[in-house]
C-alpha cells in the first residue's frame, strides 16, 4: 500500500489490477485461478500473456498498462528473482506507486518468506548473485532491483506457506482489492 511524493494528475486507470509474476512458479496455478476469481468479480485485469517479452527491455505497451493500472499484486515466488522481466518491470511499478499515490502495490508472498526477499537470502540471494556476476554487483540495474525488492517486500501483503490450497487465499486476496479501491480512492 504504497504512497509516495510528487503526484502525477489523476486521469482513471485502463485496469483494475495488473499481477506482476513468475510464470514458471505460479503463472498457471495460483494466478490463472486467481485472475479468474478477479473477473468473476467484475475486477478488470490486465493480461500479460507474454507475448510482450519481445527484446530485452519492458515493452511499450506493459509500460503502458502499468501506468493505467490502479493495483499491482506482486507475487513473490521461489524463483521470482531468477527473472530479469519481473525484476524489471517491478522497478518499473514501485516508480509509479512513487508517482501516483492512488496506484497501490499489494505483495503475495507464494512459498516464500517475506524476510527473505527483504534480506536477499535463499532462493533470492541465489538468483540476484547470478545477475550481479553477469552485469555487476554496483550496476545501477541490480540497486534498482535491490531497492525495489526491499521495498515491495516490506509492504503488507498476504503470505500463502508452503503446503496450503492456494484457493482458500484467492478470497483473502478480492477482500483486500475491495479494502484498498475503498481506502485508497477517496
Amino acid at each position: 500500500m504504497e504512497k509516495h511524493g510528487e503526484e502525477e494528475e489523476f486521469v482513471g486507470f485502463s485496469y483494475d489490477v495488473l499481477i506482476n509474476f513468475r510464470g514458471e512458479d505460479a503463472g498457471n496455478n495460483f494466478v490463472g485461478h486467481l485472475r479468474r476469481e478477479l473477473g468473476s468479480e467484475g475486477i478488470n485485469t490486465f493480461n500479460d500473456d507474454r507475448d510482450m517479452r519481445i527484446g530485452k527491455g519492458l515493452s511499450l505497451a506493459l509500460c503502458e498498462a502499468i501506468e493505467e493500472s490502479n493495483i499491482f499484486i506482486v507475487v513473490f515466488s521461489e524463483n521470482y528473482a531468477s527473472s530479469t522481466w519481473c525484476l524489471d518491470e517491478l522497478v518499473e511499478i514501485m516508480e509509479r506507486t512513487h508517482k501516483n499515490s492512488k496506484q497501490v502495490v499489494y505483495p503475495v508472498f507464494y512459498h516464500v518468506d517475506p524476510s527473505d526477499i527483504r534480506k536477499i537470502r535463499n532462493s533470492f540471494e541465489k538468483h540476484m548473485t547470478a545477475h550481479e556476476n553477469e552485469i555487476g554487483k554496483e550496476s545501477q540495474r541490480i540497486q534498482a532491483w535491490r531497492s525495489a525488492l526491499f521495498e515491495a517486500a516490506s509492504l503488507p501483503g498476504m503470505h500463502i506457506p508452503t503446503g496450503y490450497v492456494h484457493q482458500q487465499f484467492h478470497y483473502k486476496i478480492i477482500q483486500s482489492y475491495f479494502y484498498l479501491i475503498l481506502n485508497f480512492e477517496s
